[in-house]
């Protein structure tokens, strides 16, 4: 083995390859397969970066999911579904995907012992599900790779590596909290393994949960925009609000109390008892009281492996894995209001006993029907999101000789499944509650009852309701008459079947050519069926149309490995590897895609390194078949006259042309917005329908780099790779805010065609957002890696490991030739993150210092003055004006014990030093201005192993 691959090996981390594959000098090396080639090889030195980490090393993350470990990689950008999305109504809310380089998680090939993992029907990966308890290792390929493995490997591949073969059996169990109390998390696995000669068996069985933070909890995330601005960011109140059809007037419920709703209205049916409505905070709603800050999740899995040795050099083996896991999210009661489904508005009938404008009141003949707006905060929305996920493989490969040549072959099958359901209550059944909110009257029992006095609506048959009233005026027989169940159903099934033939074809003098060469067959299905009730659009619940789609692929490959030269002057090691893929899909057609790398060692301490890659990715199930779903989408208006960018006069020009001309300001559910954050829309868009003439997503991936071992440093190896990637074509998914701002700020017409503004008040009514083949995306910069085994000393032995990612570009386009936008060193996408480790071990005791660093970034403009505004007219790429966030560094510290009965303790504290989190305005989280995917909070764990 290479002297540099030992080295790595030594300091726990890879610049090129290794830490899983040390042997013992004695022994014959063995030829072995690495992430992103399928040509095995003795020499592990790569032309790719890999990056690479152990079971051992996961645990001294204090972090129980793969999720929440790759995510702290540096090359790792902010989760495109936040722990605290809550209010995201995406399938895959709930779950972990790794967003690397900031490119997106669907542009991430995930593979499990080389295999594709399940996805969700948009193409994401939850890596959630596969149980930590089981790794040996992962592999992370930080370049392209669609030559090799085809759709999806754009900005990269994780490979994760099972155990293969365990002796005896091994228990772990993990408790950990937040110092609040809060975020418990408990992890239990319990592996055991038994073999032969000829037979290995392995079964597993875990099960993880991640407990949930409240909002309410701390005082920094108890207030939508942060305790300093307490009355900011409240929505809709539970006070009934009132307005006539045509708007004239608008008039709320006196009552006692504050922004939680916690006092009691007076009589609804009195017309003195309201007042005009002026945004006052106590008859709005602190949203946030009522909000999951990070939403808890619960994971158990079981997983069996098995390996017979065959006659004639072959070797069976088949793996089984079944996970389950359950995600809760909880949000504030639903805003509800008259127009909450534009088809299907609801008054307050005119005839209806507690109409306070009505002829019960007014007197018959005077009445008038009425438009409401009323939080229902009696039964806030929870959505229980329930998923399961099968894998099951079976390979049979063998090894011969040709030509005194080694091969090695294999076929295969794999089939991976995602079931899922969800369940939703907090939604109004808008059927009932317009009965409960028609004619009634109060009946000679002085009981008030549907209907009118001629023709009366039984009381088992409809529940009058005080809406005005707010909650004191409520009761649980009348809620439940109002409430909706919601209920929907998704899955998708990947199976494959596969063919590998790979060896050395000949010898030249600088070492053999090795080819390898295979091909695939694989099917893709999947749905995502609303239940009926929330397809009719007679519900609050977000209405959606079905997703169904099928489609499959035929796919060959070809790989060349050529050594030109091997102890030559200048060239210790010079190889090239070339590979191509042909792949032809029933929805769209053909794509090819090749690649080629190149190593070079002057001399035996250097390795220079260089690939060159196509890559795509086709479109998903949901990109292609989307039904769409409504969204009330948190945004900004750039018509805005105070947080937009009228200033500049081309956006105000085509702002007064569609109607949001001088002085417009954007309505949130209780008025005016009040910062640069935008708010949430009181009106449903529509996202996510799918688009039939969708091409794959095209990209050239380019990488460069060397790694140096010095002789003359024992231990030390030192990586640096630049990267370019630049996607065409690409499938975009965009914000109501993007379409917003291509529209007006832009001025591109196809985004202008889907808004549509309310012809009086200028407000945006309708948009629509989809997916498209539009623009580019593009990033580049270094990736630098140093590991550092010092020598042993009295003191223990020492080693440094540490990652930095530097991102130098990243911008996208919205259509081709158009304006490049720019984001690196914007919040979401820090220019530099670095991780660095410091490892120590000392007889049975060792030790883990990790410091985490996140260069600091621009952020948005809570509001434009001196105090939340650090650059004043300065440019982003919302246009003007960007406050600077500070660099902020997190750390960590595990202690580890090894006893005398083959147990191990380990303790550990994340968050060290209690950093505390910053009020941000683009947030990740959808109660507060904290990001919850940063730290809250200290952590403290412990972990106990024992293997027997």
């Amino acid at each position: 083995m290479s002297r540099s691959v030992r080295a790595i090996c030594l300091g726990g981390m890879t610049l090129s390859m290794g830490a899983a594959f040390a042997q013992d000098a004695a022994q014959p090396l063995q030829r072995v397969e690495v992430t992103g080639s399928r040509i095995r090889q003795v020499d592990l030195e790569t032309a790719q970066p890999i990056q690479i980490m152990t079971q051992e090393q996961i645990q001294k993350t204090g972090l129980i999911t793969v999720g929440d470990v790759l995510n702290q990689l540096s090359s790792a950008g902010s989760p495109d579904f936040s722990k605290g999305g809550s209010l995201t109504s995406n399938r895959e809310n709930g779950g972990q995907y790794i967003n690397l380089r900031n490119l997106g998680s669907n542009r991430l090939l995930v593979l499990v012992d080389g295999k594709r993992w399940t996805q969700s029907v948009d193409g994401f990966t939850d890596m959630s599900t596969v149980p930590a308890s089981m790794i040996d290792r992962i592999e992370v390929l930080k370049d392209g790779a669609s030559s090799i493995y085809g759709s999806d490997a754009i900005a990269g591949v994780v490979n994760i590596i099972l155990k293969k073969r365990i002796d005896g059996g091994n228990l772990s169990v993990y408790v950990g909290q937040n110092s609040e109390g809060d975020g418990k998390s408990k992890d239990f696995s319990l592996t055991m393994g038994a073999n032969s000669d000829k037979v290995s068996l392995m079964f597993g069985l875990s099960h993880t949960e991640q407990g949930v933070v409240w909002a309410n909890k701390r005082p920094i995330t108890g207030f939508p925009r942060g305790p300093k601005y307490p009355t900011e960011g409240f929505g809709a109140g539970p006070w009934g609000e009132i307005l006539p059809l045509d708007f004239s007037w608008d008039k709320v419920l006196n009552h006692t109390g504050g922004a939680l709703g916690d006092g009691t209205g007076a009589d609804s049916r009195n017309p003195a008892n309201y007042h005009d409505w002026d945004g006052r905070p106590e008859d709005n709603f602190n949203s946030a009281s009522q909000m999951m800050f990070a939403m808890p999740t619960k994971l158990d899995t079981l997983f069996t492996k098995g390996t017979v040795e065959l006659p004639y050099n072959m070797t069976f083996t088949t793996t089984a894995m079944y996970s389950q896991r359950k995600g809760v999210s909880q949000v504030a009661g639903y805003p509800l209001q008259s127009g909450s489904q534009p088809d299907f508005p609801v008054y307050i009938d005119k005839d209806n006993w507690y109409n306070p404008y009505g002829n019960w009141v007014q007197g018959a003949g005077n009445g008038q029907d009425l438009y409401f707006i009323r939080r229902t905060i009696e039964q806030p929305r929870v959505t229980e999101n329930q998923n399961r996920t099968l894998h099951i493989d079976a390979t049979l490969a063998g090894e011969f000789e040709l030509r005194s040549l080694p091969w090695n072959w294999s076929v295969g099958y794999n089939h991976s499944a995602l079931r899922g359901s969800l369940l939703g209550t907090g939604n109004v059944n808008l059927l009932n509650l317009k009965k409960a909110l028609g004619p009634s009257f109060r009946n000679g029992s002085g009981v008030v009852q549907c209907g009118t006095p001629d023709a009366p609506i039984a009381l088992a048959e409809c529940k009058p309701w005080d809406i005005l009233g707010g909650p004191s005026a409520s009761n649980q027989e009348v809620i439940n008459y109002v409430m909706a169940t919601g209920q929907a159903t998704y899955g998708s099934t990947i199976n494959s079947a596969t063919a590998d033939i790979a060896g050395e074809v000949f010898t030249l003098p600088a070492g053999a050519i090795g080819i390898a060469a295979g091909i695939e067959h694989r099917e893709v299905r999947g749905y995502d069926l609303p239940g009926q009730f929330e397809q009719s659009g007679y519900s609050t619940d977000l209405a959606g149309n079905p997703t169904r789609g099928r489609y499959t692929v035929r796919e060959a490959y070809a790989e060349l490995n050529v050594p030109l030269l091997k102890g030559a002057p200048l060239a210790d090691l010079l190889s090239v590897n070339l590979a191509t893929r042909h792949s032809d899909y029933s929805n769209f057609g053909v794509t090819n895609n090749s690649k080629a790398s190149l190593m070079w060692k002057p001399i035996k301490d250097l390795l220079v390194r260089g690939t060159w890659a196509e890559g795509f990715r086709a479109p998903s199930v949901g990109d292609t078949f989307g039904g769409g779903q409504q969204t009330f989408d948190d945004y900004l208006d750039p018509c805005d006259s105070l947080y937009g960018q009228t200033s500049d006069p081309a956006v105000a020009q085509r702002c007064a042309a569609a109607g949001a001309g001088a002085g417009f300001r954007q309505e949130s559910q209780t008025g005016p917005i009040t910062s640069a954050a935008g708010d949430q829309s009181p009106y449903p868009f529509m996202a996510g329908a799918g688009n039939a003439a969708l091409t794959p997503e095209t990209a050239i991936t380019k990488t460069a780099g060397f790694v140096y071992s010095p002789s003359y440093v024992p231990g030390l190896t030192v990586g640096l790779d630049w990267f370019n990637v630049k996607i065409t074509n690409q499938i975009t998914e965009i914000t109501a805010t993007d379409v917003a701002e291509y529209c007006y700020v832009q001025g591109l017409a196809p985004y202008c065609s889907v808004i549509k503004r309310d012809p009086l008040s200028g407000q945006i009514i309708s948009l629509a957002r989809g997916n498209a083949n539009i623009g580019a995306l593009e990033t580049e910069g270094l990736d630098l890696s140093i590991g550092y085994r010092l020598p042993r000393t009295q003191y223990g032995q020492f080693g440094i490991r540490s990652d930095t990612a530097y991102v130098d570009k990243l911008r996208d386009q919205a259509e081709a030739g158009g304006e490049w936008t720019n984001y690196e060193g914007q919040y979401f996408y820090n220019r530099v993150k670095s991780n660095l480790a410091l490892d120590w071990s000392l007889g049975n005791w060792s030790a883990t210092w990790t410091s985490r660093y996140h260069s600091g970034v621009k952020d948005r403009c809570y509001k434009v003055n001196a105090e939340e505004c650090s650059n004043i007219g300065g440019q982003a790429s919302w246009g003007k004006n960007y406050n600077k966030l500070g660099s902020v560094t997190y750390t960590d510290l595990s202690v580890g014990y090894k006893t005398a009965w083959n147990g191990q303790v380990m303790v550990g504290v994340n968050n060290l030093f209690d950093k505390k989190p910053r009020l941000i305005t683009t947030s990740a989280a959808s109660s507060s201005r904290v990001d919850a995917d940063y730290p809250i909070d200290r952590f403290f764990y412990v972990r106990y192993n024992q293997s027997f």
